[in-house]
């Protein structure tokens, strides 16, 4: 029914001042336990079933939003990538240890609880960040760029920080017995984004060459798509890697060899033509086969982030009315929010040449969401004490407000943010 009932309303919240997030929480929470009553979650007895579902919509926004950076990393454009590098390694190392420190010292928990909780909610969000994310790959608009970098890249770069969490925490199990800390991070980077890059690269020259030169592997993007992903985070994982990053990575990758075939050309010139020739042509054709098959793989895993966004904000509002909201919740939101993230961005920022308007808008749109419910459901895996009850709780809450809070307030920042930008010369948002 909710699901029917969003083909109707779609058309209405395009012209309200919040997002479809803001209305599957509260929907999710009326079926919880204190609500109807409805559905009820044990999010400690599944934790392991629950972190399969939340790591499968974490790694389709994970690829879509490497599909969506087109930037070239030599050439014009390039000094782009920067601000999502800084963002994803540097703010992020600067994000979990002040906020550990701060709540071991506010909130009295032991300090090795406090970075458990901190590196939980440091990722911020790709999917319920699409919002704030790039709109137009021909137009990588610098706030959008590096809003949608950092979503994809500080996902993956979490991981090492919540193992080290649950080392401090004496969890024994095989997931954290690592004899070189430094090492596994390492490699765990290293091979996560080369076996990304690897296989996106890899599947997409594959299926261009087979296309173009013999008239095969036409249609089915939609399993090319499910596959590359599956590929490079599996092979990842079985290699130590980190299997986030390799998913990124072949988003990335895949979109790499787009526009190293397409050249200079704008990627919606060449999208028209494709359309103007029809797809069987278009899939085939030197020039436009790479943008048609990138473009209808990126088509397909937006459908299906819609679908993921659903799903998870909805599974937020069931554990939300099972759990409640905490009061220490609220406080650790509003020192992440308004303290932490602006300290961290500032920092991680220092020497760019990003205006002071950008970086108040990145440090506000620090979105949390299905990341940090994946790595809460990830720990409980393994660690069981009577703290995790207090983390859930101090977790779902400050996800409800993040979804509440940037829910409001993207869209009208994003409005004024763009009609600056037009004044001064860009062209409208599409």
């Amino acid at each position: 029914m909710l699901l029917t009932f969003m083909v109707f309303l779609e058309s209405v919240l395009e012209k309200l001042p919040f997002n479809a997030a803001m209305l599957y929480l509260p929907i999710g929470w009326l079926l919880g336990p204190a609500g109807t009553g409805l559905i009820h979650i044990d999010l400690r007895a599944h934790a392991d079933v629950l972190t399969v579902i939340t790591r499968v919509a974490l790694l389709l926004s994970l690829f879509t939003v490497g599909l969506k950076l087109r930037v070239k990393f030599r050439g014009k454009g390039s000094h782009l990538w920067w601000l999502p590098l800084r963002l994803g390694a540097l703010s992020m190392l600067i994000t979990v240890p002040l906020l550990a420190i701060s709540m071991t010292f506010l909130f009295n928990l032991p300090f090795a609880v406090a970075m458990l909780l901190s590196a939980i909610l440091a990722p911020t969000d790709p999917v319920l960040a699409s919002d704030v994310q790039v709109k137009n790959v021909d137009d990588p608009d610098q706030l959008r760029f590096s809003l949608s970098g950092e979503g994809g890249l500080n996902d993956g770069s979490a991981f090492p920080f919540v193992i080290l969490a649950l080392i401090l925490l004496g969890v024994t199990d095989e997931i954290t017995q690592v004899d070189h800390f430094g090492w596994f991070v390492l490699w765990g980077v290293a091979s996560g984004i080369g076996c990304g890059a690897l296989f996106g690269w890899a599947m997409s020259r594959l299926v261009l060459f087979a296309r173009q030169r013999f008239g095969l592997a036409l249609g089915m993007e939609e399993f090319m798509a499910i596959g590359i992903i599956m590929l490079s985070y599996g092979v990842a994982e079985l290699v130590n890697g980190i299997g986030f990053l390799s998913v990124f990575a072949a988003g990335l990758a895949m979109r790499q060899v787009e526009s190293a075939s397409s050249g200079d050309k704008p990627a919606g010139e060449l999208i028209a033509a494709a359309e103007g020739s029809g797809k069987s042509a278009a899939a085939v054709h030197p020039e436009q086969a790479p943008v048609y098959l990138t473009e209808t793989v990126l088509g397909f895993n937006q459908q299906l982030e819609h679908f993921a966004e659903f799903f998870m904000v909805l599974l937020m509002g069931i554990l939300l009315s099972e759990f409640g909201i905490s009061g220490e919740g609220v406080l650790i939101a509003g020192l992440l929010f308004f303290v932490v993230r602006p300290i961290a961005v500032g920092i991680g920022l220092l020497g760019s040449d990003t205006e002071t308007s950008h970086r108040w808008l990145i440090a506000w749109f620090g979105i949390r969401g299905v990341g940090s419910l994946y790595y809460l459901c990830f720990v409980l895996q393994f660690w069981h004490d009577r703290l995790n009850v207090r983390i859930a709780q101090d977790v779902l809450t400050v996800l409800a407000l993040s979804v509440l809070l940037h829910g409001i307030s993207s869209a009208p920042l994003m409005h004024l943010y763009w009609r600056k930008r037009v004044k001064s010369g860009a062209k409208p948002e599409s």
